[in-house]
């Protein structure tokens, strides 16, 4: 039997990335977007057939319903990825980018959340071996200048994960967290500065895949970030603020 895949934020970037793979490998797929016509462009290059939610994943209720239709098509999900995310530029000093905070969170900390929620009785009772996928980000390492609410909302991910995976030890379904470096994607396309170890979506997607089948607990992709991330830990506070605190900044008020 195919897998069944459920993928939020599947309308471009990593997402769109991650429902190609899955499709090629046969999958059945739950896609799920805001955009309506991207996602039915999507699924029509991939040969139809696969289920599609035009949603904001800051909607739970909205979430449900989607649930109770993929579970009712195809069961329980074999894997769940909460890819869906915005990033911009804010500062908190402009109260204007307030709008903007609130935004980021919702989607890529609470939206993750809501994501999950009901699909877990579902995948418990199934059983078998089942994956619960949060896509975080290296900016929830450390915080980053002018991107406050990015870094705290991938940063929030990240414990929350680590929360989600203990919860879930035990019960057949793995909680796996990736945080990618930098992917080529719209979201990355607007930052004016060098991207270092910069990875084709198509090829992220992939490696995303592989630790999401491993059941990875925690995985940076690619692997040179990792080594950048062990470092940016190590590194006492005042050398990480006289290291980053002129380091270039994503441009403020444009959510993607």
């Amino acid at each position: 039997m195919p897998p069944a895949v459920f993928i939020t934020g599947a309308s471009s970037g990593i997402g769109e990335a991650l429902a190609v793979y899955y499709a090629a490998q046969g999958a059945r797929l739950g896609l799920v977007s805001r955009r309506a016509e991207a996602l039915a462009a999507l699924n029509q290059r991939l040969g139809g057939g696969h289920a599609c939610y035009a949603l904001d994943v800051a909607d739970a209720g909205a979430l449900e319903a989607a649930a109770r239709d993929f579970i009712g098509r195809w069961g329980a999900p074999d894997i769940v990825i909460a890819n869906a995310g915005v990033s911009a530029g804010t500062l908190t000093e402009h109260p204007e980018d307030l709008a903007a905070f609130r935004r980021i969170l919702d989607i890529n900390v609470y939206g993750m959340a809501a994501t999950f929620a009901p699909f877990i009785g579902p995948m418990r009772q199934a059983g078998g071996s089942r994956r619960l996928a949060g896509i975080a980000s290296v900016a929830g390492i450390r915080g980053l200048p002018g991107a406050e609410a990015y870094s705290a909302s991938k940063a929030a991910a990240i414990s929350y994960l680590e929360s989600l995976r203990l919860e879930m030890r035990g019960s057949g379904i793995r909680v796996v967290t990736i945080a990618p470096g930098y992917i080529a994607t719209p979201m990355t396309g607007v930052n004016p500065y060098p991207m270092p170890f910069l990875l084709p979506a198509p090829e992220a997607a992939r490696r995303f895949a592989r630790a999401i089948a491993r059941g990875s607990s925690y995985c940076v992709i690619p692997w040179q970030m990792g080594i950048v991330a062990k470092l940016l830990r190590l590194l006492p506070n005042w050398l990480y603020d006289r290291l980053f605190a002129r380091a270039p900044q994503k441009p403020r008020g444009l959510l993607r």
